[in-house]
């Protein structure tokens, strides 16, 4: 079933979450894992994430240093069709610019297609680890919108060869991304959202948000969307709060802030456990809001662990 019309046929807050691929050598278990903790509480759909490949410095035997592309995690495909059929829930996989020409987006649409794996969380990507700034493959793309209007023509059958005979078309649904508190690299939020609203043109038929922790950034993004004539479900995207350390990591990662009374109470722990507890009585106040306040669904970036989002889930759905 299509994210939208799961969306649109609720009638109540739904429940979601992200994976990320497990690292080569590891095997299905440790996904798996997350999978049967968290299906009791009937999750609309899973998204899972993409990791592209990274450039790092491996030592030859002259002792000089050359540079190789090593992709590190299994293929977000193979994931997403591993679960969608062992579990038989909805599966959502990222699809990004990122270490991609056209031709093997295209490709990676007809695996999709094949699969019937019909819901798609289409993203520009991180830059190469390492570099500062994006730089799209060669005859690739720069920007999500790009690879949401090549996916939206397959959808019309329209693919890259326009030699190609009796196509099918294809029925996809797409997802993006938004930002409560900007994209990084917008110059502001009224540009942020000019370009949110390209990609809702383009084909997008919901988005779901960066993580935030505070919930007024979530309301006013709402609120500056539809000012802006976006009419789409917006989903909050949530992360429990799960140590000291996050209080640096979070904002330099993902550009957002944290509120004065949730550093403070961090503050205060003595120990990762004590902090482990505020994250989840945090999000779960989140959860709370978020819910009375009716929105479409809350998803959970899990970063691979079940334990806090299935203690907050017990007590908010």
């Amino acid at each position: 079933m299509k994210v939208i019309d799961t969306i649109n046929s609720a009638t109540s807050t739904l429940f979601t979450f992200e994976l990320m691929p497990p690292l080569k050598g590891n095997n299905f278990a440790e996904i798996a894992e997350t999978v049967e903790r968290l299906l009791p509480y009937n999750p609309a759909y899973i998204n899972i994430t993409h990791h592209r490949a990274e450039v790092v410095l491996k030592e030859r035997p002259n002792g000089l240093l050359e540079k190789q592309v090593v992709k590190k995690r299994a293929s977000t495909v193979s994931i997403a069709a591993a679960i969608k059929y062992k579990y038989g829930v909805e599966v959502v996989p990222h699809l990004v610019c990122g270490g991609f020409n056209r031709n093997e987006i295209e490709d990676i649409l007809v695996d999709f297609n094949f699969l019937d794996i019909k819901n798609i969380l289409v993203l520009r990507g991180d830059p190469v680890k390492g570099e500062k700034s994006f730089t799209p493959d060669k005859d690739g793309y720069a920007h999500a919108v790009e690879l949401l209007r090549q996916a939206k023509n397959m959808n019309e059958g329209k693919y890259l060869d326009a030699d190609m005979k009796n196509v099918a078309s294809t029925d996809f649904c797409f997802g993006v991304a938004g930002y409560p508190e900007k994209h990084s690299e917008a110059p502001n939020m009224a540009t942020d959202l000019r370009y949110l609203k390209e990609k809702v043109d383009a084909g997008a038929e919901y988005i779901v948000t960066q993580m935030f922790f505070d919930n007024k950034k979530y309301f006013d993004f709402v609120d500056a969307c539809r000012e802006a004539g976006i009419n789409v479900p917006i989903i909050p995207g949530l992360k429990p709060f799960a140590g000291g350390k996050q209080l640096n990591i979070l904002p330099q990662i993902f550009h957002i802030d944290l509120p004065v009374d949730l550093v403070a109470e961090v503050m205060k722990c003595t120990s990762i456990q004590d902090a482990r507890c505020v994250g989840v009585e945090w999000c779960v106040a989140q959860c709370q809001e978020l819910k009375k306040a009716g929105a479409p669904a809350l998803h959970f970036y899990t970063m691979g662990k079940a334990d806090n989002v299935e203690e907050i889930v017990k007590r908010v759905l």
